[in-house]
């Protein structure tokens, strides 16, 4: 079995077993935070598995104590903080497409874990908050560990999710359902994930989630992967229109991100005080 080399990264490893791919959020100092290396690894790598034909399947885990708390706050947060994030041109419209395309930019990294032709098992433990989501939503199978916690936390931060949340959750999750979770923030728990049909399975521990995962994707790489990935494709069909709704929240968010709301919610975040919004 020849392998084929993958693209580096410092915030994501993978490990081969077998026909079997293991993607791992690496970064687990900092609880796995998305730091901007992982929005440009991440769909390489992706890109990488899906393309080598001695990989069958994909599991995507996590080192450290959680899956991950979402984006890197102290990464981006100084520039939502100060409303940076679209630049300094003396054109807003040019500010606001330099927004469009670092929104659409970010989507691709979760699209390119939906997109990929393999099977993608992820299995949380620990926090599993607003990017993870994101992220979770975009593999074909999810299981936990009986510690995971998710959120889809933008709403606590002033934003509208934009990278996949909002498009594939009500694919999974009963709508009315999605739409409380999302206006909230709040947290849940890995049996209210079961229960709501986010995830599949519970496991008692993050090596149990794992090594379950692994066992699944074996089974899954000893089939027939024309087969496989041929029903993957067919199952996509049903996901066609999230093309269309990621392209309207990025065109939303371009306009309404820089809200004076969301640089006071990275603030309270970075001074770890309850937020006052005023919505404007």
């Amino acid at each position: 079995m020849s392998e084929q080399p993958l693209p580096h990264s410092d915030v994501i490893s993978v490990e081969r077993r077998g026909r079997v791919a293991v993607v791992w959020l690496d970064r687990p100092e900092k609880l796995n935070a998305m730091a901007p290396a992982f929005w440009e690894d991440l769909p390489r790598i992706m890109d990488a598995l899906g393309a080598d034909a001695d990989v069958r399947a994909v599991v995507v885990a996590a080192h450290g104590k959680a899956f991950t708390v979402g984006i890197d706050l102290e990464a981006f947060g100084p520039e939502l903080a100060a409303g940076a994030l679209s630049g300094d041109s003396s054109s807003e419209v040019t500010d606001r497409r330099r927004l469009y395309d670092m929104i659409t930019r970010m989507q691709h990294t979760f699209t390119a874990v939906a997109e990929c032709p393999k099977p993608v098992i992820v299995a949380v433990h620990g926090y599993c908050i607003g990017g993870g989501v994101d992220l979770i939503t975009a593999c074909d199978i999810r299981l936990a560990s009986a510690d995971a916690v998710f959120s889809v936390r933008e709403t606590k931060l002033a934003m509208v999710a934009d990278v996949g949340t909002l498009q594939r959750l009500p694919t999974i999750v009963e709508p009315g359902r999605v739409a409380e979770i999302v206006y909230t923030g709040r947290d849940f728990g890995a049996d209210e994930a079961l229960e709501m049909g986010l995830v599949s399975q519970v496991h008692p521990d993050r090596d149990a989630v794992v090594k379950h995962a692994l066992d699944l994707a074996d089974q899954i790489a000893a089939n027939s992967p024309l087969a496989v990935q041929g029903a993957k494709a067919v199952l996509g069909r049903r996901r066609a229109r999230v093309g269309e709704e990621l392209d309207y929240v990025a065109l939303w968010n371009a306009a309404f991100l820089e809200s004076n709301d969301l640089a006071e919610a990275v603030r309270a975040f970075t001074e770890q005080r309850p937020a006052e919004f005023r919505g404007d």
